[in-house]
This record gives C-alpha cells, structure tokens and sequence, in this order.
C-alpha cells in the first residue's frame, strides 16, 4: 500500500492531508509515514526468515531518533559510521549487540565509547586501524570483535560518488591483501576476528553485482577457515535501490532468494545493512512556491526549500519526483523548481515537466527519506527544516525547526574583539 496518496485531489500522508500539516508547523518540513517505515522494514527483514540473519539499519541515510526507535522495537539493529551515529543508536534503544561500526576514520575515543558499550564488532578497513583498535582494548582490559571490510574491485553499476567496492575506493581493504590483514589479527591479543564485512555501493538496481561480491566472499571464508579462524558473520552491507523515477530495482524477496542461493549449504550469520530501501520512499520533503520568474526562454519557481535541505540533486544530479499538495488539472509547463540559497546549482527539479506552480503553492519533493535531512546543512545561515512523523490521523513533529538562535549556539566573540 502506498502511504502518499491523492483523495479529491489533495495529497496525504496515510490519513491526514498534507496541507493541513503544512498550515500547523510551517516550511518547509521533512515528513515520513510510520506505516511505511514498518512495511519497508518488514518486507526487507521477513524476506530473509529462516536464514540466520541481522538487519542493520544504516543510520547515514536518516538518523532521526524517532524513526531509530520504530525501527528497534521492530528488533532492527544499526549500522553506524561514527560516535555520533552510536550515540544516537544507543539513545533510541537499539541493542548494542546489534549494532556495527562501520567508517575509515574511527578515532581512539569513539573506538573506546564503541567497546565500553558492548556493540557487536568494528569493521576494521586498515592494517594502521586494527593495530589502534587493539591498542584501545588493551587499554581499557576488553576484546575488540571485528571483521575485516574487504574491498573485492566489482563494479556496482551505480553512480561514481556512491561507489563503495572498486580497488580505487578509499573503502576496506583489497581482497589480495586481506589474508596478510587476518593472519596479523589473528596475533593481536585483544582483536577477536569473528567476520568478514562488505559494501560496494548504494543505490545498486541489479542483483549480479551483490552474487558476484558475495561469491568472492564465500571463497575467503574458505581461505580463513584453513588459518584457524572462527568466522560466524558475513557482513555484505547495504545499497539495495529503490525507485526514483523509472528504475526498476529488485524486490528484497528476489534479492534475499539470490543470496539463498549463493550461500547454499555454508554456515554463518548473514549481516545487511539497509538504509535506502527502508526509508528512502517513506520520506517527503514539503516545500512552498515563493515566486515564479522567466529569464532566457526558461521558466523558474522559486521555493522556500534549496540545496541546504535537500542537496542530492545538486551533488548527483538525482532526481525526485516533484507532485503538487492539491491537484489543479493545468496544462503541465517545463521548469526548473529552484530554492533561496546563492549557488547556480541550488535546484531542486531542472528542466522538468511540472504543474505551473503560483505563489503560495505547496510542491511535495517525493523519495526524500533517505540522505535527505542527514545531508542537510546551515549553508546561507539557514535553519534546518522541521521533521515530522504520521501514524493513521496522528502527526508528531519529530525534530523541531531550528531557529535563528540555533545557528550560533556555540559561538562566541572573543573579548579582544571588543
């Protein structure tokens, strides 16, 4: 069921009309349906029942503490990529046993956090990193459990900047030398070596490139096994796609029976790390047409939202699809649906087909769940937009809109300035 929906012509969110959101807190607003986020999540976790497996949801993509807690009371674990990332997991009530520490820059102090609380494992993406993590837990009298992130050079098919798994990524460790990385882990006192972790990319549309990675990794488990080495997870990450405008990405049930497949009879904890798939579709981004203006044979609509609240379609050319709050049934005109902030490349839509937006009109940005408000930023001296939560007739407002106070929380000006 699709939770944003037209009824007489008005958009809604399971049962409230966004308008009537939109008159109550203003915008521009990020706004998710519960019932989406539990479907998606659902649908993804049940696809893999009876194969010993954990779902980690990948807090980069949003990391709202009220959509982390729908998802831990659904027994989601967390994929994380910084103390920042564990903090708010921990606060949202995800099982520290559940939760994965991804990243190549973890810092001593994080590392330290990250083992006092019991997560599950690091996933360690560098010989300098391993020897830091083993230092670490000496320290404070504990053992690290890890996987080493392999970097297995197979191409994704996806675009460039989200490309994760090739040899010229800053990502894991190549597959040639991750025998030499387990032997010296295998030696180090405090690094327990329970895995093997992987992701080569986000937004992947095809299944090849997933079999393909999971295939290579099956052959190093056989490798690590001969060394003595106890691995209970594979880790093979996140990236599964969703559809933006006309991809056609696999369903996770057609996903999860490929890699049924793949494992055959072997025997470990499959780790996944979803965060697109669950929440990507399940997030709009509610913005008001300001003004309308033509320049050079080009149409623009000026909105109140712009490259601070939704950035992907400036740094990726991406696109999400632009739907009015109410319908009028006017002829469609090609546009370009633009924000406030300085920057040519401040767009929301370019050169798109699209009602003919009047002042004072609300657009609703679709498919902006995921990377959407956890890329968001100040530029412009502009406060962040508000979060809100629909469940059936109930909208909660999740995060509240920063205020012009917000902006300067924290900065001082020193006294020999005067």
């Amino acid at each position: 069921m699709n939770h944003f929906f037209y009824k007489r012509d008005e958009l809604y969110c399971e049962d409230l009309p966004i308008a009537y959101i939109a008159e109550q807190i203003g915008t521009p607003f990020y706004l998710y349906s519960y019932s989406t986020i539990r479907r998606h999540f659902r649908v993804f976790n049940n696809a893999f029942k009876g194969l010993d497996h954990l779902t980690c949801f990948s807090l980069k993509s949003n990391s709202n503490l009220a959509i982390l807690r729908l998802l831990a009371l659904e027994g989601g674990g967390a994929d994380i990529v910084s103390g920042g990332e564990l903090f708010r997991a921990l606060r949202a009530g995800i099982t520290p046993h559940k939760i994965v520490y991804s990243g190549v820059g973890k810092t001593p102090k994080d590392m330290e956090l990250a083992l006092q609380s019991g997560i599950l494992m690091f996933n360690v993406e560098s010989g300098q990193e391993l020897q830091t993590l083993n230092s670490v837990a000496q320290d404070i009298g504990c053992k690290a459990r890890i996987a080493v992130r392999i970097n297995p050079d197979v191409e994704p098919k996806t675009h460039p900047y989200i490309v994760t798994g090739l040899s010229e990524n800053k990502f894991g460790i190549r597959l040639e030398d991750s025998l030499s990385t387990y032997a010296l882990a295998k030696q180090l006192k405090n690094i327990d070596v329970k895995g093997i972790s992987c992701h080569i990319g986000s937004q992947l549309t095809e299944i090849d490139p997933f079999v393909e990675t999971l295939r290579k990794l099956k052959e190093l488990l056989k490798q690590l096994r001969k060394m003595g080495l106890e691995i209970k997870y594979l880790n093979l990450g996140g990236g599964l796609g969703i559809t933006y405008n006309d991809e056609n990405p696999p369903h996770p049930l057609e996903y999860a029976r490929a890699l049924r497949e793949t494992i055959g009879e072997d025997k470990f904890t499959l780790i996944l790390e979803p965060g697109r798939v669950i929440i990507g579709n399940a997030g709009i981004l509610v913005t008001r047409v300001l003004y309308t203006k033509s320049a050079a044979n080009k149409r623009f609509i000026i909105v109140d939202a712009g490259m601070n609240d939704l950035i992907r379609p400036t740094l990726y050319n991406s696109f999400h699809a632009v739907q009015p709050v109410r319908m009028t049934h006017s002829t469609m005109v090609t546009a370009t649906l633009a924000g406030p902030i300085c920057e040519t490349g401040d767009f929301l839509a370019k050169d798109r087909r699209m009602p003919p937006f009047s002042p004072g009109d609300l657009v609703a940005i679709m498919s902006a769940g995921a990377y959407g408000f956890s890329m968001a930023s100040n530029y412009n001296s502009r406060p962040r937009p508000a979060e809100v939560m629909v469940k059936g007739k109930l909208f909660s407002t999740i995060r509240a809109r920063e205020t012009y106070d917000d902006l300067i929380s924290g900065e001082t000006i020193p006294e020999f300035l005067g």
